[in-house]
């Protein structure tokens, strides 16, 4: 008698369909967690701008103006440096400040990278980018 060696077609059959479950499973969960990092760092940013403002009001008894889209970077109220806020996924030009005495948003440009915009107001209250 001859002995055959090797895989039958249903076993190969069998690994493809298990490596496809796999592969159906893990790649949603892996877009979500890209997702979640590209939201982190813009967080991390918004935060970190949201520190100049609190010391500015803490100094000044008031948060500084800006109009609609004003960059952060170049404003006088900060001490946040060109390329300071650039990352892996936004630059220093993706962060605009819309304030008034009394309150303020900061916005992370979507540009593409998140679903929308992110927001932090003077509350504390992240929105957006989902």
């Amino acid at each position: 008698m001859q002995k055959n060696s090797g895989f039958s077609l249903v076993e190969l059959m069998i690994v493809i369909v298990i490596i496809g479950v796999l592969a159906a499973v893990a790649v949603p969960i892996y877009n979500n967690n890209v997702t979640k990092a590209k939201m982190s760092e813009a967080d991390a940013t918004l935060g970190s701008i949201r520190t100049q403002l609190r010391v500015y009001y803490g100094e000044n008894g008031v948060y500084p103006t800006a109009a609609s889209g004003s960059y952060v970077i170049g404003a006088s109220w900060n001490d946040i440096k060109t390329s300071e806020m650039d990352g892996r996924y936004f630059t220093d030009s993706s962060f605009t400040l819309l304030s008034t005495t009394t309150t303020y948003t900061i916005t992370c440009a979507n540009e593409g990278i998140l679903n929308s915009d992110r927001t932090l107001n003077q509350a504390g209250v992240l929105a957006g980018g989902i």
